[in-house]
């Protein structure tokens, strides 16, 4: 009796404590997937304000192709945006060889870092990086001619470079850097130095974002030229001078190289050009950086001439006009900025459609300032381009406008310019696409650029070339890779703790001649990899949840007028569900905000917000409230970055500075690109409040910092 007691006993013990671990098991489960659900939200809210940003600066990009297209080259307006259009590499080559001469650069004594010599070699080029590591920089006179000795190199490779694998031997692919440093290094720790037994694919992306854009560009081009034949980049869309003007590289080299920084941008937008557009392994792999879509060709792609798109947010011409008189641009004009260039291009859409062909009409090109006065003294800008589009004949926005694919006459040279409209598609499609679940393909309207492709195009486009799988980049992921597409479709991101530390790790492939891709994952911050998955996923929502309420501190004003269109009796407040049917509206960041409510909506009574409290207390703040003018405020607060863009192309000089004029001109771009009012008192009075030193000028980067949200609940 006694011993059976006593199993009877154990029994109930074991049961008790198996009970026990499953409740545990349960709750841990719970607990993780909280976390899972929690992690991704806050991925989405990173990743829609990513992808709004480039969506505006493809809006603004575009409007500027319109007044290039559309306005005399007097026009005030035309010729302050112009340079950024100048096909700069029609210029011949011994005009570019002088021009960027190093030799005149002396290096002085005091000089620390690293001494190159060329032909490039292993040691210097192992010299340089050991030299960034430790923070040193390189003298602009090696610079140059690192880059000059590049672009020489990329000009006989071939748009897609064709590699092997053997079986002594794995091709390590390295996804987007965007300046990250530390990952790069990382990367060269973990695997090794790029050389004849360890080859490289660098697939596009390495500026942009980061602090040492231009030292990750330095190292690869340095191992480029020491091993041509297993050193692979392919371009990605960031590797464009106009997007760089938004995104930090413009702004990163300037500050480096005060003094030579402006040739070394127009040497790196040459090379931007020639950078190859894909890479192929075996026959059998395909690496390019966005993707594809359902019209890729890769023997068109391999035909182009690349170095035509040297930005690819506009389309190449088709027949050339001379310049300055002559059939290349002369250098010294382009360094003082003098003029715009004769000609026209024009203008597509970067979404992926084919509108038809639309009838021709002769416009006629003019100036806002040679405009007739108008009776309403007030009038907008964008009235004024209205007026004038009405009385060309043509009564289209210049959204519509652009989408038209029929050629227009230019009445100042008599010459009709077309566009090589399918080879720019080819490469747009390449450089910005993103795969999606579903069959079909459409306009990647999120981006604004490039398209959306589904499984039955990659099986179609990889069919057509006898190819087993598509590696591409371009999305930040967070274990640093994903599959999709049946498994046809691999996505590399080697940026690591991109959004904020913790937020993701990088990740490069090995791949053999089995084809079979090998994963390596990393987290280069330290930090990152001493939290916990607790801390770290809360780290990154407290940063995510910081940049969604600027969002929305930025659209207060908008928001509160969606919001009252489901309070028609005034009473101050909404359901929860109209809160977040009307925040989206606004927004348009595609995001789940009822899920994300709790995070942002403190307290409701009976199921109703009191919307204006809750706007009161987003806990965001201007840091200059002597500025009173509201309009003008929330202006700059939306679109700071489009300011700041328009800023950098008017600096044509790149000294920081520009007069109260240009600044005048700025907003004047700004507000008619946004079909907003601003008025010349509002915007001299701006200039003047900002302009602390009282010398007549603006600092582009204290005004910048003068209107710099500030976050109080991250100094409370």
């Amino acid at each position: 009796m006694g011993c059976g007691m006593a199993k009877s006993e154990q029994l109930k013990k074991c049961e008790k404590a198996i009970r026990a671990a499953l409740l545990i098991q349960r709750w841990y489960r719970q607990y993780v997937a909280r976390l899972e659900m929690r992690r991704r939200c806050t991925w989405n809210i990173f990743q829609s304000i990513e992808y709004a940003g480039e969506q505006d600066q493809i809006k603004l990009y575009n409007f500027f192709g319109y007044l290039m297209d559309h306005f005399t080259p007097a026009s005030s307006e035309r010729n302050l945006i112009s340079h950024i259009f100048r096909e700069n590499n029609i210029c011949r080559d011994i005009e570019w060889e002088r021009y960027f001469c190093y030799k005149s650069i002396e290096v002085p004594d005091i000089y620390t870092g690293p001494h190159l010599t060329f032909p490039m070699t292993i040691c210097g080029a192992s010299e340089l990086v050991e030299a960034f590591k430790h923070k040193q920089q390189l003298h602009s006179r090696y610079v140059l001619q690192l880059l000059g000795e590049t672009w020489r190199l990329l000009r006989i490779l071939p748009n897609i470079n064709h590699v092997s694998t053997c079986h002594t031997k794995e091709i390590t692919i390295c996804g987007d850097l965007h300046g990250h440093l530390e990952d790069l290094l990382l990367v060269f720790y973990k695997n090794g130095l790029p050389s004849s037994e360890k080859p490289y694919v660098f697939n596009g992306d390495f500026v942009d974002r980061g602090k040492y854009s231009l030292e990750i560009l330095l190292i690869l081009f340095a191992f480029l030229l020491v091993y041509p034949n297993d050193v692979h980049l392919n371009r990605g869309n960031h590797e464009d001078h106009i997007v760089n003007l938004r995104y930090g590289f413009t702004k990163e080299v300037l500050g480096k190289y005060r003094v030579h920084g402006k040739k070394i941008l127009k040497l790196l937008q040459k090379i931007f050009g020639w950078l190859p557009l894909a890479t192929v392994i075996d026959q059998k792999v395909l690496i390019v950086h966005g993707g594809i879509s359902d019209t890729t060709d890769l023997n068109l792609i391999a035909e182009v001439d690349r170095h035509k798109y040297v930005s690819a947010l506009r389309p190449a011409m088709r027949s050339g006009q001379a310049v300055n008189g002559s059939g290349y641009q002369n250098m010294d004009d382009d360094e003082q900025d003098s003029g715009p260039v004769e000609g026209r291009r024009r203008v597509r859409s970067l979404t992926h459609h084919s509108p038809g062909l639309g009838p021709r009409h002769d416009l006629q090109r003019r100036s806002l300032h040679n405009l007739p006065v108008s009776s309403h003294v007030n009038c907008s800008v964008e009235e004024e381009l209205k007026r004038r589009r009405r009385q060309a004949g043509f009564n289209q926005s210049y959204g519509d406008l652009k989408k038209s694919v029929s050629s227009d006459s230019d009445p100042e040279s008599g010459e009709i310019m077309e566009t090589y409209g399918h080879e720019w598609k080819q490469i747009v499609d390449v450089l910005w696409s993103d795969p999606m679940p579903q069959d079909g393909c459409m306009p990647n309207e999120v981006r604004g650029g490039g398209c959306y492709w589904g499984p039955d195009v990659t099986e179609k486009v990889l069919r057509r070339h006898n190819l087993q799988l598509l590696i591409r980049s371009h999305e930040c992921k967070q274990d640093g890779y994903e599959f999709c597409h049946n498994r046809r479709v691999l996505t590399i991101f080697s940026a690591s703790n991109y959004y904020e530390v913790g937020s993701n790790r990088g990740a490069y492939i090995r791949m053999g001649p089995d084809l079979v891709p090998h994963f390596i994952q990393y987290q280069a911050s330290r930090t990152s990899r001493d939290l916990t998955l607790r801390q770290s996923v809360g780290q990154t929502e407290r940063s995510a949840l910081r940049a969604l309420r600027e969002q929305l501190f930025v659209h207060k004003s908008d928001l509160i007028g969606a919001f009252q269109e489901y309070d028609p009796k005034n009473t101050g407040t909404i359901s929860l569900k109209h809160w977040a049917s009307a925040t989206e509206r606004v927004l348009k960041l595609g995001l789940p905000w009822r899920v994300l409510r709790s995070q942002l909506v403190n307290y409701t009574h009976d199921g109703m917000l009191d919307y204006q409290q809750w706007i009161r207390e987003l806990s965001i703040t201007e840091p200059k409230p002597e500025m009173s003018n509201t309009s003008i405020l929330e202006t700059m607060y939306k679109n700071h970055s489009n300011l700041e863009t328009i800023f950098r192309i008017i600096d044509t000089d790149h000294s920081g500075l520009i007069s109260f004029e240009e600044f005048h001109q700025t907003w004047k771009l700004l507000s008619s690109h946004l079909k907003t009012e601003i008025s010349d008192k509002a915007i001299a009075d701006l200039a003047l409040s900002i302009d602390f030193n009282k010398d007549g000028s603006i600092d582009i980067n204290e005004f910048m910092e003068a209107f710099r949200l500030v976050d109080l609940s991250a100094h409370m």
